[in-house]
């Protein structure tokens, strides 16, 4: 029988497929993931405009120097150190930092107050929830009436930030230090929104709203957004870094799982949470069966399983110790049209996969079941 107390070799992500669809650390964000044991599937939905080629970012850098805010808002620590960068390329760092001295510096977090304090600058403030809102609060509390507000902005929509303050009276200047656009090869994008929408992957990452945004509206574009949002709601598990990145998904109805720390790491913990949590287990011929995305737990151990095996094997999953007739099951074999045989040899190749024959019978004239155990009949009867 199978030992609770076994400590698996394989990592707790095994068996599941990743989309990740950042494109700045996706490597770091993929390497998480694979020590975990999940496959990844990358596509970047969109790319970053190289910050020294964009002339928005000069324009704001300049109207900055020649007339000083009030304020100033640090959002990112790779966007302010990449604006300082900037301006120093442009002959303007010295200018820009003189400018900064004199002002209120608010920093969102610790990684941005150690990228200000990097560039020789202190910051007056910094909210230890690295909340948007907890900035825009103390800004409205002081009063922005009549203030100069720059914000740096980072790829990201900031909802109703900008908005507040100048209903507040506030004169915003937007400092957009990267843009994003979408990506080059749109191929690796519809590749991914293919397994989407066919559930070759089990879960979809998203590291900013910009990415999520882009998705979707290319999702758009080629006709599949309704079948994307359908297989976001139930079967493919969509993971946001945060509730800002998580917006334009909400947007259209989906509901995502978010970390407590908008961080990387805790992203990657907590879908060592959920999708194991989400799996199907059940106890058949004297064995503990865990089906995942791409492979299966037969007593903890990882077994791989091909695509049409996988489909087989939910279709008998749905109702556990029933018999589901081969009719039933080839229309659940992605393309193998009318003959019936095609279920037998995928049957045969699933079997050999599990390394278990007698998990799945055999019942002649009528189809396949799982091998319950008999106590378990009871509460699968009417699954």
């Amino acid at each position: 029988m199978y030992d609770e107390q076994q400590q698996p070799e394989h990592g707790p992500l095994a068996g599941f497929t990743v989309g990740v669809t950042a494109a700045r650390r996706a490597e770091e964000l993929g390497a998480l993931l694979q020590r975990r044991g999940a496959t990844v599937l990358h596509a970047a939905a969109l790319r970053i405009v190289p910050l020294a080629d964009d002339g928005e970012l000069l324009a704001a850098t300049k109207e900055l120097i020649d007339q000083v805010p009030d304020v100033v808002v640090a959002t990112t620590a790779i966007g302010f150190r990449g604006w300082i960068e900037a301006a120093d390329g442009w002959g303007l760092g010295e200018q820009l930092l003189d400018r900064l001295r004199g002002v209120e510096l608010l920093a969102r977090g610790p990684k941005v107050k150690g990228a200000v304090r990097a560039a020789g600058l202190t910051e007056e403030w910094s909210p230890s929830s690295e909340s948007m809102a907890e900035v825009l609060d103390r800004l409205l509390e002081e009063g922005v009436d009549g203030r100069r507000i720059a914000v740096q902005l980072h790829g990201e929509p900031l909802p109703g930030f900008v908005e507040a303050l100048r209903a507040g009276g506030a004169e915003v200047v937007p400092v957009p230090v990267y843009r994003w656009m979408p990506p080059e090869d749109i191929g690796p994008v519809d590749r991914l929104l293919d397994a989407v929408v066919s559930r070759g992957v089990d879960a979809l990452t998203f590291t900013s709203a910009p990415a999520a945004a882009s998705l979707l509206s290319r999702a758009e574009e080629r006709g599949l957004l309704g079948e994307v949002l359908v297989a976001l709601g139930h079967d493919v598990l969509p993971a946001c870094v945060g509730p800002v990145t998580a917006l334009p998904l909400q947007a259209r109805g989906v509901d995502t799982v978010q970390p407590e720390r908008f961080r990387l790491g805790p992203l990657v913990q907590l879908l060592c949470q959920e999708l194991p949590g989400r799996a199907r287990t059940l106890p058949i011929a004297g064995h503990r069966v865990e089906i995942r995305g791409h492979a299966v737990l037969v007593d903890g151990a990882l077994k791989p399983v091909p695509p049409a095996g996988m489909s087989l094997l939910r279709a008998l999953s749905r109702r556990p110790g029933w018999v589901v007739a081969r009719a039933e099951l080839l229309r659940a074999l992605p393309g193998a049209g009318r003959d019936e045989h095609a279920v037998e040899t995928a049957m045969a190749r699933l079997r050999t996969a599990l390394g278990s024959p007698k998990l799945i019978q055999t019942v002649v004239k009528r189809g396949y079941r799982l091998a319950l155990d008999p106590a378990a009949d009871a509460k699968y009867a009417d699954a």
